[in-house]
């Protein structure tokens, strides 16, 4: 009822605007508003409830249709409101909300306490239902893509202000973690909560005896990736939440995340309740709208600033920018916001917004900045919403691998791997699948079966190895020996990697102390390629060329890409060494029975107090 005189406000402007729809005095207009707005109390909640029963169908008709048979029936019950129809109500229930959303995010701009309460009202009924607990649970909260190095920056900077509180006022401490090839999500996901990274080659990559692609971000593929590896005791199995992750890490309950994405209709129920909520959806529809016209902006400034590298910035991009930067953003928040409310033991979720916008822009530009600021607020909100919930809650911040910059190889040479590939054979004797994660890029001579040698792809494939390496843009070839086992090809040596031997110039130079170690193990992982690709790196800039269109990559070596950052709190001490997404598994797990961990004492962390106004 806080938002009356605003509803007030924005019906009479939706009166004054609409054809169709009239009021023969603005008392009649407070009555509709009144009205409507306790139908939104009582009805809203059912009506969700029954979208989400139906399915995704039903989500998604009810949110079409749900909010304007709500309008609908509060002006026509109201006296001295005329509506034409229902569809005069249909549109002034957009017009409504797109006003009541504008003024809504005018006025909380910037001020996350009003996030806060509003969570806390929408989660009013679980702070008389759940019984206290003086166990502390654990919420995780993954920051895709972002590097230690610039996490250090970003607080510094001021980007990251309630990073920086916590650092500054000694509950938690920061460091860095090696993410071993491939630095991408997915396999560092199966090692952080599972402990499994040796079961991910590459985001995407081909399996022989199948014939089949594997791409990660396929539900079905994730789904079977994840039951090669699941012994159903990962990091959330003991009553944890999975939230936007890529593996559930064996979760009761898990949402939006992509390996359980078919397994049943448990995000509707969210999804639905989001959509109808004037405080969500359309909230972030304007937002989304500021966005796309940030988005407009930003590129066309880095175009008259002639800002390199930089890349075209497509329109399903602007479009995806604004899903992954504000709407999913905001249901994440308000899932997690729910289940620390119902007091979870563990919840960790994975926020991709700045991965994305970094990939585009780069991972230091203004906007990807601006994205990680809007991380760091949702932090803070759920401080304040774990300072009401049931029980005490210690929070963890990680990334899954860091990003590194530069133009992309077809920008630099004009072709891309897969063209110098194919070009390069004088001789074909098969399919060529060439897959690119970033600047690592994997080719498997898919018609011949097993593991090509370089033995076998130097008789089969004259001038295919010899030309890679004498390409500028390729750094480094990985491929097996038959007489002396993996080897690591460059154009000024080599290096063999069982005896460690390097001829002439050692290939991996510049690449990091642990390039060699990572690529031992990589060459053990089944389904890995017959020839593995690793772009230039620069040394002067510590630039790479992603063989994606991305100026911002992860997923091979060169650059901060393999220097994610663990922040945690300061009374947990790291027993382990940090050099894997497997080691950091085994080190949550530790703290998550340790004395000082989460079945103990909860050590010194950030006091917040609740919103005003949330009791």
């Amino acid at each position: 009822m806080k938002l009356l005189p605003l509803g007030w406000a924005a019906l009479a402007l939706t009166v004054a605007l609409l054809p169709g729809l009239s009021a023969d005095n603005g008392w009649a207009v407070l009555a509709a508003a009144l009205l409507l707005s306790l139908f939104g109390l009582v009805v809203r909640p059912a009506v969700a409830a029954l979208m989400a029963r139906i399915g995704w169908a039903g989500v998604l008709g009810g949110w079409l249709l749900a909010q304007a048979a709500l309008v609908y029936a509060a002006l026509a019950t109201t006296p001295g409101i005329h509506v034409d129809g229902f569809w005069t109500a249909f549109w002034a229930s957009w017009i409504y909300s797109g006003l009541m959303s504008a003024a809504l995010w005018l006025i909380t701009a910037g001020r996350t306490e009003a996030v806060t309460r509003h969570l806390l009202w929408a989660n009013r009924r679980f702070r008389r239902q759940v019984p206290r607990s003086d166990v502390p649970g654990v919420v995780i909260v993954q920051i895709d893509g972002l590097s230690a190095p610039l996490a250090r920056w970003a607080v510094a900077a001021g980007n990251l202000p309630t990073l920086g509180r916590w650092l500054r006022s000694g509950s938690h401490s920061l460091v860095e973690w090696h993410a071993q090839l491939p630095a991408t999500t997915p396999a560092s996901q199966a090692g952080l909560l599972h402990g499994a990274s040796d079961q991910v080659p590459a985001f995407r990559w081909y399996e022989k005896p199948a014939g089949r692609l594997i791409v990660t971000n396929h539900p079905a593929d994730a789904a079977e990736v994840e039951a090669r590896f699941s012994d159903g005791k990962g990091l959330l199995a003991d009553g944890g939440v999975s939230v936007s992750n890529v593996f559930s890490g064996d979760a009761p309950t898990s949402l939006l995340t992509m390996s359980t994405a078919r397994a049943g209709r448990g995000p509707a129920r969210y999804v639905s309740t989001y959509l109808l909520d004037p405080f969500g959806l359309t909230r972030s529809l304007v937002i989304t709208v500021g966005e796309v016209v940030k988005e407009l902006f930003q590129a066309r400034r880095q175009r008259l600033r002639r800002i390199e590298p930089r890349i075209r910035r497509a329109p399903s991009y602007v479009v995806l920018r604004g899903v992954t930067n504000v709407v999913l953003r905001h249901l994440n928040l308000t899932i997690m916001a729910e289940h620390l409310m119902r007091g979870a033991p563990i919840i960790y979720c994975d926020f991709v917004d700045y991965d994305e916008i970094a990939h585009h822009a780069g991972p230091a530009r203004p906007e990807s900045l601006a994205a990680l600021e809007g991380i760091d607020g949702v932090l803070a909100n759920l401080e304040e919403v774990a300072a009401a919930g049931p029980r005490p809650y210690h929070f963890v911040v990680l990334s899954d691998h860091g990003q590194s910059q530069g133009a992309t190889f077809r920008q630099r040479y004009g072709i891309g791997l897969a063209d110098l590939v194919r070009g390069s054979v004088e001789t074909t004797g098969g399919e060529y699948v060439v897959l690119a994660g970033g600047n690592l890029g994997l080719i498997y001579l898919a018609r011949r079966p097993g593991r090509q040698t370089l033995e076998e792809v130097e008789e089969n494939d004259p001038g295919l190895i010899d030309r890679l390496v004498a390409h500028p843009g390729i750094g480094w070839i990985l491929v097996r020996s038959k007489a002396d086992g993996p080897v690591v090809l460059g154009r000024g040596g080599r290096r063999f990697l069982d005896d460690d031997r390097v001829e002439g110039t050692d290939p991996l130079q510049g690449f990091g102390d642990r390039a060699a170690s990572d690529l031992r193990r990589h060459d053990r992982l089944d389904h890995a390629p017959d020839i593995l690709v690793n772009s230039l790196l620069d040394p002067d800039t510590g630039e790479v060329a992603a063989f994606e269109e991305l100026v911002g990559c992860h997923g091979g070596l060169g650059g901060e890409q393999d220097r994610p950052v663990l922040v945690h709190p300061r009374a947990w001490p790291v027993e382990i060494e940090l050099d894997s997404a497997d080691a950091v598994h085994a080190q949550l797990r530790q703290w998550l029975v340790h004395p000082r961990g989460v079945m103990g004492p909860e050590p010194p962390q950030p006091q917040a107090e609740p919103a005003k106004g949330a009791s």
